[in-house]
């Protein structure tokens, strides 16, 4: 069978088709193609935030478990000032609008949700000062902070969401939850208590120790920070065994640092015998 090409064959005089301009790069954007996707994918996905819900707290209520608290402490990590705790419960009917994690709001947001949380729920606050931090340690201290915040509320919960890897010794049930500020509704709210609370302390401690910048750091170890610890040496607000307040204290107040036991070194102790003595060899020993 003979098949008729001159239907794929263009008529004399026709114009010829031109070819894509990009027909040549074709082979190179097929290739980039997948990576473009593949970035943009990739945007997407980090640009999605899944804010906390109110929906462990919901599913205790029904179960007949009430009041359910949530908890959350702030300042850990900086240089100096102390840590504050917050324990929140809040009314099912009332919940405010745009309550989240306190590290993904700006601090006007935290200043107006603050002042809705304190109307329409149950809030308390405890604070573990810088003495207490320096005596036992950063840890114990939040957790300290953490318990003395529940047990101040006003009406004693029957379950405690807290932040963190940590459960707290109260008497009734607390469920430690890792990054539970950006999950339960309750430690979102306790959060934002407790830093709007800080920063207010900080900003008060500013006043009082000009040159260092608390009401903009909040104490935490910014360059700004750190080259004022480095020029005027530490307050009595900096947290003594935090490395770079305990390198400020030696090189501004030497005096002040114990200089550290060293377990290896040899002590020669020099003994005196009296020679005058007379020992018995035949004496039963």
């Amino acid at each position: 069978m003979i098949r008729d090409q001159s239907a794929k064959k263009p008529a004399k005089g026709a114009p010829k088709k031109a070819a894509p301009k990009n027909e040549k790069a074709a082979p190179e954007n097929k290739k980039a193609a997948p990576k473009k996707i593949a970035k943009a994918l990739a945007g997407t996905k980090s640009a999605i935030i899944v804010a906390p819900s109110f929906r462990r707290e919901r599913a205790l209520i029904k179960c007949g478990v009430w009041p359910v608290a949530g908890c959350d402490e702030a300042g850990r990590g900086p240089l100096a000032g102390p840590v504050v705790a917050a324990a929140v419960i809040l009314d099912p009917d009332r919940i405010p609008r745009g309550i989240d994690d306190s590290k993904r709001l700006t601090a006007e947001e935290r200043e107006r949700l603050f002042d809705k949380i304190c109307a329409t729920a149950q809030v308390s606050v405890a604070v573990a000062s810088r003495s207490r931090i320096d005596r036992d340690n950063i840890l114990r201290a939040s957790l300290w902070a953490l318990k003395r915040a529940v047990v101040a509320l006003p009406q004693q919960p029957r379950h405690v969401f807290v932040d963190g890897r940590d459960r707290l010794d109260t008497e009734c049930d607390c469920e430690a939850v890792i990054g539970g500020d950006g999950i339960v509704l309750s430690i979102a709210a306790a959060s934002i208590i407790a830093k709007v609370t800080r920063d207010r302390l900080m900003c008060a401690l500013a006043q009082d120790c000009p040159g260092y910048g608390f009401e903009q750091h909040k104490g935490y170890a910014v360059p700004e920070h750190l080259d004022a610890l480095n020029r005027l040496g530490p307050t009595v607000h900096h947290r003594s065994f935090f490395a770079p307040v305990a390198a400020a204290r030696a090189k501004h107040m030497p005096w002040t640092v114990e200089p550290a036991q060293d377990l290896f070194a040899v002590t020669e102790i020099e003994l005196q015998v009296d020679t005058s003595l007379e020992v018995d060899a035949s004496a039963n020993l």
